[in-house]
């Protein structure tokens, strides 16, 4: 294959030392180890970055590894996810990334990711003017999820807009990827042509779990060394519905043996920590966010590992948890409280899949599992292991993205 150069547009992109990293770093990375010259570009500053980049000029470079670059683009802060300058600058991302024009290295083929859908008008107007493909890449349907999730009206202004641009990219892009597995349900609703479509899961960076950081001293020292451990690692937001784990926690048979470890901070982790006071609940242990590389070090500690959801019909569209990859590659048994589509863990005979928003049936789930052999949990975990190693390796993704990209 011959090597080419590939831009990926992403506003709200991070890399492991400002926020978590993600889907753009990794596939970023492994695409460069191809040889193609991939450069990332990100916003300077967005909410979820734990390490805002403080640039002095319109945009920076920074060479990460051979062929790999983030051109981080210089936008004013705000306050939280519901800001209205939030929306101001993704249209100025939008607008600013125009300026990148003869600065870099000319792309074989630009992605632009949806986090932001309105930097679609920046990233298709670099398309025309390069006169390269414009390939889209979703990470969440706007504006389906504030209709769905945030009560939105079809006929609020700035919907329209969201819904005039979501069709407009469709129409445009030679290629659309989604890591939502159902996805294709949706644009095809909204008059995309199926044959356009391709999955591109969340995955996980084999390298970095097989050298895993360890975990600090004082955390270790909070986890108790003789109880079957349940866990949980990621953000405790509503979309993960731990109160109904925390409801579940009661409930449960065995809880004098059992014993929960909730990894991760959020919007809702005061309520999540006030209801299991309120519920005087003992066998539970709140840690607060670790960095993403000390993750498998963490799930070594558990025995089991649990995710959960709200009961809605969003997603019918599949889910792309990128702690499912890192659950399944852990080896260890997984709950998965989900009613949807593209359950990996039923797929993969990695767990107990139960219904969604059930605290009887997670408290079921986690006495059921306690119960069984070591033998059967091993065999669950291996399965996950499996299963993950087959679908969710980055590595092996890139080699599909990079094929399907320069089809087009």
């Amino acid at each position: 294959m011959n090597k080419k150069c590939i831009w990926i547009v992403n506003n709200y992109a991070s890399t492991p030392s400002t926020g978590v990293g993600g889907r753009h770093y990794y596939l970023g990375q492994e695409l460069a180890k191809q040889g193609h010259e991939v450069y990332v570009i990100a916003s300077s500053y967005t909410h979820l970055l734990r390490e805002p980049k403080h640039i002095k000029n319109d945009f920076f470079i920074e060479k990460l590894a051979l062929n790999f670059s983030y051109i981080w683009v210089k936008l004013p802060t705000y306050e939280g996810a519901h800001s209205s300058q939030r929306i101001i600058n993704e249209f100025l991302f939008s607008f600013k990334i125009i300026g990148l024009k003869n600065k870099i290295k000319t792309p074989d083929v630009i992605m632009h990711s949806t986090p932001a859908l309105l930097t679609y008008y920046g990233s298709y107007h670099l398309c025309r003017y390069y006169k390269i493909p414009y390939v889209l890449d979703v990470r969440d349907f706007w504006p389906k999820t504030l209709i769905e999730l945030g009560g939105y009206s079809k006929n609020h202004p700035f919907i329209r807009l969201l819904q005039y641009t979501e069709d407009k990219a469709y129409k445009n892009a030679t290629k659309v990827f989604a890591n939502a597995f159902n996805g294709v349900s949706h644009m095809i609703s909204r008059g995309m042509n199926k044959s356009k479509f391709s999955w591109i899961p969340n995955g996980i960076s084999l390298s970095e779990a097989d050298n895993k950081e360890q975990l600090a001293s004082e955390v270790i020292a909070q986890i108790p060394k003789d109880k079957f451990i349940v866990g949980y690692t990621g953000t405790i937001g509503v979309a993960n519905a731990i109160n109904f784990l925390i409801d579940a926690i009661p409930l449960i048979e065995n809880k004098d043996n059992i014993h929960f470890i909730i990894v991760g901070d959020g919007k809702e982790k005061v309520n999540i920590v006030n209801s299991a006071k309120n519920s005087t609940i003992e066998n539970i242990t709140f840690i607060p966010q670790i960095p993403k590389r000390q993750v498998q070090s963490m799930i070594d500690f558990f025995d089991v590992c649990y995710i959960g959801w709200q009961k809605h019909k969003m997603y019918e569209l599949g889910i792309a948890a990128q702690k499912l990859p890192e659950y399944l590659y852990s080896a260890k048994p997984i709950i998965h409280s989900y009613s949807g589509n593209g359950d990996f863990v039923a797929q993969a005979k990695a767990g107990i899949t139960i219904e969604a928003e059930n605290p009887f049936a997670i408290a079921k789930a986690i006495d059921d599992i306690y119960e069984m052999t070591i033998e059967q949990r091993n065999m669950m975990g291996q399965n996950g292991r499996e299963f993950a190693l087959n679908n969710f390796d980055y590595a092996k993704i890139a080699k599909k993205l990079s094929t399907i990209l320069f089809e087009a």
